[in-house]
């Protein structure tokens, strides 16, 4: 019954996402991480023994601990994505703001 309700709920993300991106709410270039991450969790959802045998070659003994981990980890690495996507806006409106106000 979880496995359905996994492959139901990932469906739905990835649904959700691309409505993002038809209504602009979000870039291409950013949905294609989210879009990835959903495929990958319907991808577990669907065959779930995946997590189990990854988690014997890492000889993990609880199979969800390593889901835990495995999102915990794509988190950390998006969130270092946006960080450098900020600070790229961020210097380019400052050089903006320097551009205006040399012209003026």
């Amino acid at each position: 019954m979880i496995y359905k309700f996994a492959i139901a709920g990932s469906i739905l993300f990835i649904l959700f996402i691309l409505y993002l991106v038809k209504k602009e709410k979000i870039d291409e270039k950013y949905s294609i991480l989210w879009l990835i991450f959903g495929i990958i969790i319907l991808a577990i959802s669907i065959f779930p023994k995946i997590i189990e045998y990854i988690a014997n070659i890492f000889e993990i003994y609880y199979p969800p601990s390593l889901l835990l981990l495995l999102g915990i980890i794509i988190l950390i690495i998006y969130i270092v994505h946006i960080t450098i996507v900020i600070t790229k806006q961020n210097k380019m409106i400052i050089r903006l703001n320097q551009e205006i106000r040399n012209t003026k």
